[in-house]
Parts: C-alpha cells; structure tokens; sequence
C-alpha cells in the first residue's frame, strides 16, 4: 500500500466547487513537499472534475476518495448536522484524522463546514513524536520533553540543553528544550 510506515492523513471536505475546499485542497497540495520532509500521505474526499479547478496551479500529488453515498462520512462520524446540502442531507463536516506509522490513530479536529483547517496545527502532530508542546506553540518554539523520558536520555535527545522549570511543589515536570 501507499501508506507503508508512514504517517498518513485522512481529510474531508463538504462539497465540491467551494471556495473553502477548494483554497484548503490547493494549500494541501502546495505543502505536499512538507509532508513528505514528515513522512506524511495524505488521502482527499473529492472528485476528480473538481480537482481541475485545483490542478492549473497546484497538482494533486495524494489519492483521491470518491465518497458521494456518504458511506465513508457515516462510518467515521463526519457528518456536519448544521450544515445541509441542496437536498436537505447533511454535509461532510471539513474533518482531519491523522494516523502514526503504527497506524493508530494520534489526531481528530472536527472544523464546521464553514471553517477552513490549520495546516501548522496538523504539521505540529506529525513532527513531534518524542516532545510535547505547550500551549499556543508555534514552529521553532522550544518543546516540552516528556516526563517518560529520563534525564540521562532526554541530554542525549536533546544536545543543546534542557531547562527544567522550579516549582512551589519541588517536583521536575516542566522540561524545556530546542526543538530537535
């Protein structure tokens, strides 16, 4: 299969030949080198006529779902009960899941149809397996290693350093290094 030992990527969309969809399908696309430098696949619900509107300048280099019966957005829980197509039907909600090498899954964000989705966000999930990040970090802030690693590993994960925080409680939790 395509997806081997690599992490992998499953994103929705509501419709076809939406400016939301259609902007996020292209930045997908466009950031296709940074998800291989992550060893991330990606697979899109979409159809092939729609993605011609993506192709003149940004080609599709990931598998494309075909899931018009809704089959697929049923089993995983996608579907946007605010948002309703032409036939009064639900729409996909704009979902992302994604899976570790060990295929289990790491990430789920829920968007409303109407909201586009943060690509930093799901770069943040696929990059960092041995750190943890805190709240609001952004790319190139310093990581938080987690309490599972012990001293001696963490100074061998991370050479330039690690600050560990005082506490009132003396504990040693809140450790910070440079992203590797």
């Amino acid at each position: 299969g395509w997806w081997h030992s690599s992490w992998g990527i499953l994103f929705s969309h509501p419709r076809d030949f939406t400016p939301v969809c259609t902007t996020e399908l292209g930045r997908a696309a466009k950031l296709a080198p940074e998800f291989a430098k992550r060893n991330v696949k990606s697979s899109v619900e979409d159809h092939l006529a729609w993605s011609k509107d993506i192709n003149p300048t940004e080609k599709l280099p990931f598998p494309i779902i075909d899931d018009r019966n809704r089959d697929l957005a049923i089993l995983l829980g996608m579907l946007d009960a605010a948002e309703k197509d032409e036939k009064g039907m639900p729409v996909t909600a704009r979902v992302v899941f994604v899976f570790g090498p060990d295929k289990k899954l790491k990430l789920s964000i829920l968007y409303p149809a109407t909201t586009g989705r943060n690509f930093d966000e799901i770069f943040r999930v696929s990059s960092l397996s041995r750190v943890a990040t805190p709240v609001d970090w952004k790319e190139w802030d310093s990581v938080m290693v987690l309490p599972t690693i012990p001293e001696e590993e963490a100074k061998k994960l991370f050479p330039k350093g690690v600050f560990t925080k005082e506490l009132p409680s003396g504990k040693k939790y809140l450790r910070y290094a440079a992203q590797p």
